[in-house]
């Protein structure tokens, strides 16, 4: 018990520990607002703060704020082009603890506050990384933003309805369209992270007159999101997602369809929609240059894995002159994807861009180049780009040992946030021109947070690593070890931790978890096999059809490599993975139970061989290597699709002839295989095939060595009498219900 409080105690010191989430210059560019996050735990809430910086001429702080300014009921909030507006879209309780939202314009001193739940045009705003958006027009008369589709009332058949109230001439008042008998019917949302987003619609407010309109124009399966004012003011642009025939899910996959579509919402040519982007397509980040002349965005094709390269791409604008054309055409690639690597112009390795978006504000004053984030390898780094000549220059912040993510740019000043394992984020600023000068000169304008010795201390190696004797095309992966100094002869446990995705990648960048587990005394690795983001579209794709085979061997070499060169006590080894992180995990436990000897699992998906049947991730469809076992799935008789008469033979041989037909298909198939090991043999069923597992696994018992049941129907005796299953009334009780109620009413009267 006192190590559990000691542990709680650490815990709680890392999360005093902030997080740098975004930054913001002002028009002049000598103030960076910040956006900054803290883990909250009495209230169970991430709170979320501005801290603003003064910068001088040389790009020095001369004057910061005395305290953050809580921001934790802003969902959204931009500045209009010439900074003499705010909108914000904030969410509140009223004193009836009900959720309400408000779209808040603010003007110096001044503050106008509109209840969007009370103008009950559409639901709540969708404030999120995927749909999320909130921007000004160009002439700063009205701010644009996607919130979900109103639905009409839905009402039970049974609930009597309001008489219709008559107007003053006569007519019938019309309320709001009730739907009846439909308050139950499912609708498909997102998913993770995007629970309740069913269908989303684009809302325009004009601030100058309060009034709202709901765009109109797009077809009726498309989800809109990302959408921003286009130059000329007349248009908004955004991205179109697919909703049919199924929301798979957005938060970690970049391959769902979906187009950049321009919409006119005003003018002669109002809810005429145009397709920007070439058909099976995904695309995010739409983005328009200073001077309007181009716009930008990320692409990839809409099948493959979940997660893989982005082209970043551009298209003239306007593209809306003469007849409707295919504008699609005109799309140009500046970035195109990278099959193992090529080298920027200063001379180092890049390997694609894997950012899920670009920064907000990413284009130089001229407009000519642009800004850029992505993971590469082993950490995050940022990139200019030329967009005639498509030529990169790698402007990480070489001063600081660790990842650069920019946050913004304007007139040519640069904002980055810089962190490493041992190094919650500091914030960085640079002019361009320096940024990309082989002597950089960034500037720390925030402090570098104090946090506990032991950490500051502790040692972080970027692993390069490789199979030496594969045969395979790719054969090189990465990790990266983190662990405390230790004394002469002092060995460590050690935790080895792959990434979830299974497309995805770990970087060096500070980490709460992997900081608890430093001050507790492990060693920890993370590990970013052979399928991980970051290292080139060949290394991502290698791992389709392969899952449960290499990066069950990159984790182990890992773990070997880790036991050879740092002072890791081999007795001591653990696992620790979430999502398909705890897929691995779970797997290297069974294949190496002498290697590891705890495994912890969060979220895990271990159960692949259901999921290759229902699961749209082709890395799992495809993979039926399953830890190296074959697999024998038997239809025993009594299984639909081989006639009634089949269908009907089970009845009343309930463990009999679907015990038999397994185990018959069982030595047939090792008859048939030679490769099958008749020493291992493993038994496993959900339901009523958990029902037959355990009989043969108890009629059978030297046979097989182990069985994995899933919510199994294993006491047929109590079952018998409730369940309206032939074939369970009949095997309890052969002569049938009116034998069951005989012999309960002979009991009751013998009692």
């Amino acid at each position: 018990m006192p190590q559990v409080k000691e542990i709680i105690a650490t815990y709680k010191a890392l999360a005093k520990i902030p997080n740098i989430v975004g930054a913001r210059l002002n028009n002049a560019s000598d103030k960076i607002m910040s956006k900054w996050t803290i883990r909250d735990l009495d209230k169970g809430i991430i709170s979320k703060y501005h801290y603003e910086y003064t910068l001088d001429s040389e790009l020095k702080t001369i004057a910061e704020s005395n305290f953050g300014s809580d921001v934790s009921n802003e969902l959204l909030s931009t500045t209009s082009p010439s900074g003499r507006y705010k909108a914000i879209i904030r969410e509140e309780k009223d004193n009836k603890d009900v959720k309400k939202q408000y779209l808040e314009i603010w003007e110096a001193y001044t503050k106008q506050s509109i209840d969007l739940k009370a103008l009950d045009i559409h639901g709540d705003v969708y404030a999120d990384g995927e749909f999320g958006c909130l921007d000004w027009s160009p002439d700063e008369t009205a701010v644009v933003y996607v919130a979900e589709r109103k639905l009409p009332k839905m009402e039970s058949y049974i609930k009597r309805q309001p008489a219709k109230a008559k107007n003053c001439d006569g007519s019938t008042s019309t309320d709001t369209e009730v739907r009846v008998g439909e308050e139950y019917i499912y609708r498909q949302d997102w998913g993770e992270q995007l629970i309740g987003k069913h269908l989303s619609v684009i809302v325009i407010c004009n601030v100058v007159d309060q009034s709202f309109k709901v765009l109109e124009g797009l077809p009726e399966s498309w989800c809109p999101g990302q959408v921003c004012f286009a130059p000329e003011g007349d248009y908004v642009v955004g991205v179109g997602w697919e909703t049919e025939p199924r929301r798979l899910g957005l938060l970690f996959a970049t391959n769902r369809p979906s187009f950049i579509f321009s919409l006119a919402y005003t003018g002669p040519k109002a809810n005429e929609m145009r397709k920007l982007s070439k058909p099976e397509m995904a695309v995010r980040s739409p983005r328009f240059s200073p001077n309007g002349d181009k716009l930008v965005w990320l692409q990839r094709k809409a099948t493959g894995p979940h997660y893989s390269g982005l082209e970043l791409v551009s298209v003239p604008w306007p593209p809306h002159g003469g007849d409707r054309g295919d504008e699609s055409k005109n799309v140009s690639i500046i970035v195109d994807l990278i099959d193992t690597k090529v080298l920027t112009e200063d001379g180092k390795d890049f390997y694609g861009i894997y950012g899920p978006a670009l920064p907000q504000r990413c284009f130089s004053e001229d407009g000519k180049r642009l800004l850029f984030w992505t993971p590469q390898r082993t950490e995050v780094r940022s990139y200019v780009v030329n967009l005639d000549s498509g030529k990169l220059t790698d402007i990480t912040n070489e001063s600081f040992d660790g990842s650069t993510t920019i946050l913004d740019i304007k007139n040519d000043i640069v904002v980055a946030s810089c962190s490493n394992m041992t190094t919650p984020a500091v914030l960085y600023v640079t002019t361009l021109a320096e940024a990309c000068n082989t002597n950089q000169n960034w500037r720390q304008i925030s402090p570098i947070l104090d946090v506990p010795e032991q950490l500051a201390k502790s040692k972080v190696n970027l692993m390069e690593l490789a199979h030496d004797n594969d045969e395979d095309e790719i054969k090189s992966f990465t990790a990266i070890y983190l662990a405390p100094q230790v004394q002469e002869d002092q060995k460590l446990p050690l935790i080895v931790w792959p990434h979830g995705g299974p497309q995805s990648s770990l970087n060096n960048i500070y980490n709460l978890d992997a900081a608890l587990f430093n001050l507790c005394g492990f060693a920890i690795v993370q590990v970013n096999y052979r399928g991980s983001i970051g290292s080139g579209e060949a290394a991502v794709n290698f791992l389709l059809g392969r899952i449960g085979d290499t990066d069950i061997k990159d984790c182990y070499l890992t773990t070997q490599k880790c036991i050879e060169q740092y002072p890791i006590d081999r007795d001591r080894v653990g696992l620790f993975g979430g999502s398909h992180g705890g897929f691995l995990v779970t797997g290297l436990s069974g294949v190496y139970p002498d290697t590891y000897k705890a495994v912890v699992t969060r979220n895990p998906v271990p159960d692949v061989a259901t999921m290759s049947n229902t699961t749209d991730i082709p890395d799992w469809n495809k993979s039926v290597i399953l830890l190296g076992f074959a697999s024998l799935r038997v239809n025993y008789r009594g299984s639909i699709g081989q006639g009634e008469r089949c269908a009907y033979s089970l009845v009343g041989r309930m463990g009999d002839y679907d015990v038999e037909d397994c185990a018959l298909a069982i030595r047939r198939a090792s008859e048939a295989d030679a490769r099958i090991d008749r020493d291992r043999y493993v038994l496993y069923g959900g339901s009523y095939g958990g029902a037959v597992v355990a009989h043969l696994a108890g009629k059978r018992p030297a046979t097989f060595k182990a069985m994995v049941l899933r919510n199994p129907l294993i006491d047929l005796a109590t079952k018998g009498p409730a369940a309206d299953n032939p074939e369970f009334i009949s095997q309890s009780c052969p002569d049938g219900p009116s034998g069951v109620h005989r012999r309960l009413d002979g009991g009751l009267r013998r009692a």
